[in-house]
């Protein structure tokens, strides 16, 4: 096989491949046998019919079209491993010449066009000490996860003044465009502030007592209408404002399992504290991928950018088509960080010759699954049929690359060497030595849950 490479784009390249006919013969061996499996030939068993026959039988070009099928992908990946280029999408395939007989010495000729992840070169983690802010835990903390406990408990009562921020009004809305009621709405409770209902709603309540009524312009969410500006009649039916309990031991014992406000309020700091610990943690990755980024120029695929980005926006409620300048710069902002984060991660994995067990994929798709409360079984066959395995696994190596880089490098906090290892765990050492590859890996896993499910 003969494969040449033409680069487009930092990210981007053609191969052309070139098969020997004694290459390209085992898939039209194959071909054949998959033929003759699904057709009846007089004088022969079903499945036993001599190639030459089917030959005859069906065609050539259609054996021939069976084994481009079956083999283009397979050949296309030999020649990636072999050119040690890793691909980022899904590969553009163009089949120029293929034999038209048996006895036709053309070799089978294609070309590959595919998104590349670009050569980067990392720093070497060995002596590179990175240093993170504190966790610190202050009374304003305290006081505001206590504030919060007791907005839980809290009960509504009626104010007679004006309704203001943290309010909540009993409200009926009536929306009519050119005078006509197009929707209209009843008794409903909302919170001042909240921003959960239409636009403008905030600032056309703030002030009312109950009893008045006030008029704003607003845009329909949903319905008929929906998208239309319109006339929004307001009317205030009554204010209430949130009453806190007291901060006492009768509280303690209402809303925990402690007796005394002291034993509540040294509880709530040690969640505190561990919560500003995790949150150190979640900056010290964020620092040590800054770190290994800085100074490169990482050039990101076009192609997936564009793809990502529509995705982007749609998670973000905002059609692509409509987007303004701002949500596509925003959202672009964050595929790109996404993309050069997933590059640098996939080399580092590389760099440190990480391995992916089908335990690490087991545990990482039973994760998932529970996280949606799914059966990991049936979660992971239909990953299996959407062909989302090799990402799934993907991230299996990024985030065993990650671990393992953090662990290779020192973390400070005020220049006193700071512990992870209750985040980033020890180096394992009774890893299974099974190590595999994206798609061989998962697929494992999931044959494997797959037919405990059917010896049920």
């Amino acid at each position: 096989m003969k494969i040449s490479v033409r680069n487009l784009e930092p990210t981007k390249v053609k191969l052309t491949i070139t098969v020997d006919p004694e290459e390209f013969d085992p898939y039209l061996n194959e071909a054949r046998k998959e033929i003759g499996k699904q057709i009846n030939v007089p004088g022969f068993r079903k499945g036993h019919v001599p190639g030459k026959v089917i030959d005859t039988r069906v065609g050539f070009g259609a054996v021939a079209g069976e084994a481009v099928n079956q083999g283009v992908p397979e050949l296309y990946s030999k020649a990636l491993e072999e050119k040690k280029i890793r691909p980022m999408a899904q590969p553009e395939f163009d089949v120029q010449d293929v034999p038209a007989s048996a006895n036709d010495d053309t070799k089978l000729k294609f070309t590959a066009t595919v998104e590349r992840r670009p050569d980067i070169e990392l720093p070497e983690l060995d002596g590179m000490t990175i240093d993170v802010p504190a966790a610190a835990v202050t009374d304003e903390d305290i006081t505001k996860r206590l504030d919060s406990l007791r907005q839980r408990f809290a009960t509504l009562v009626g104010v007679d003044r004006p309704a203001a921020k943290g309010d909540y009004a009993n409200i009926d809305l009536d929306a009519q465009i050119d005078g006509k009621s197009v929707d209209s709405q009843e008794g409903v409770s909302y919170e001042l502030g909240s921003g959960t209902m239409l636009d403008g709603l905030d600032e056309a309540l703030e002030g009312l007592s109950a009893g008045e009524e006030t008029t704003f312009e607003g845009t329909l969410e949903a319905g008929e209408h929906g998208g239309e500006k319109a006339q929004i009649k307001v009317k205030v039916n009554s204010v209430k404002a949130e009453e806190l309990p007291e901060l006492d031991d009768d509280f303690a014992q209402e809303a925990s399992e402690y007796d005394t406000l002291d034993e509540l309020k040294a509880d709530v700091r040690k969640a505190a504290e561990q919560d500003a610990k995790g949150r150190q943690a979640t900056e010290a990755r964020d620092a040590f991928l800054a770190k290994l980024q800085d100074g490169l120029d990482i050039p990101v695929p076009k192609g997936v950018k564009a793809e990502l980005l529509e995705q982007q926006l749609k998670n973000n409620g905002v059609d692509a088509e409509k987007a303004t300048k701002e949500q596509k710069d925003e959202a672009e902002k964050e595929v790109e960080k996404e993309l050069r984060d997933q590059i640098v991660l996939d080399t580092l994995a590389e760099k440190l010759d990480v391995k992916v067990s089908q335990m690490d994929v087991t545990n990482f798709l039973a994760s998932i699954a529970q996280q949606y409360g799914m059966d990991p079984s049936a979660f992971i066959n239909a990953i299996v049929r959407n062909g989302q395995l090799g990402s799934a696994v993907q991230e299996v190596g990024r985030s065993k690359g990650m671990l393992a880089g953090m662990r290779a490098v020192s973390f400070t906090s005020d220049g006193q060497p700071l512990d992870l290892s209750e985040f980033l765990g020890d180096t394992p050492e009774n890893e299974e030595e099974e190590s595999v590859e994206a798609a061989s890996a998962a697929a494992a896993v999931a044959d494997e849950l797959s037919n405990d499910k059917d010896a049920e």
